[in-house]
């Protein structure tokens, strides 16, 4: 009776291992990759064939020509995306303001001829560390900069936030947003193709 026992419930064991081990999980893999390709593997954006980010985990970006992101409380800065965390500081933590005031303070300096206060999701850090997103406030704020590095309109810039700027889900969860690396993307790709078609000119010019 025993041993019975205990064959059913090995038989049972490996069963259960097999169905829920292997076969539940394979089931689930194949769903999504027919389903859902890209959110499956990463959400994965290429550049030249190449995967540069994903279009769900922040990246830590500094050159003046780009947008930034928010910032990370995650040692290494949100380049380090094995990890995900908060600075766990409450509001009246005295580091945590010293840290703010001079998030405030270095944005400041790198965009001394922006207009109004620094937005609040650039001086903070989000539960995550890892935030992909800004809101078109924080991209609007960064213009001035970046349309200097580039030697922009800021008309232009402003029009491709307006136009990159991705709507709440189902239209009232969350709020407007704009993911940075694409954003960012997009201004090289743009720039790589206006210097293309300076290049073609000049060429054009010589041979006349």
């Amino acid at each position: 009776m025993v041993l019975k026992a205990a064959k059913n419930a090995i038989i049972l064991f490996l069963l259960l291992g097999i169905v829920c081990g292997v076969g539940y999980p394979a089931l689930v893999t194949v769903i999504a990759q027919k389903a859902f390709p890209d959110q499956a593997n990463g959400s994965l954006v290429y550049k030249d064939g190449k995967p540069v980010g994903s279009r769900l985990i922040g990246q830590e970006w500094t050159e003046p020509k780009y947008f930034w992101g928010r910032p990370s409380a995650i040692p290494g800065g949100a380049n380090n995306a094995m990890t995900s965390t908060s600075s766990n500081d409450g509001p009246t933590s005295p580091w945590l303001i010293n840290k703010v005031r001079d998030r405030v303070a270095a944005q400041r300096k790198a965009n001394p001829d922006a207009k109004g206060p620094v937005p609040q999701d650039l001086a903070t850090t989000s539960a995550s560390g890892l935030d992909p997103d800004i809101t078109p406030e924080d991209a609007l704020w960064q213009v001035e900069r970046v349309a200097k590095a580039r030697k922009m309109k800021k008309q232009d810039l402003e029009k491709l936030i307006h136009d990159m700027t991705e709507e709440p889900f189902l239209g009232f969860l969350g709020e407007e947003r704009i993911n940075v690396l694409a954003l960012n993307m997009e201004l090289d790709r743009r720039a790589a193709e206006q210097k293309q078609q300076k290049s073609v000119s000049s060429k054009g010019g010589k041979r006349r």
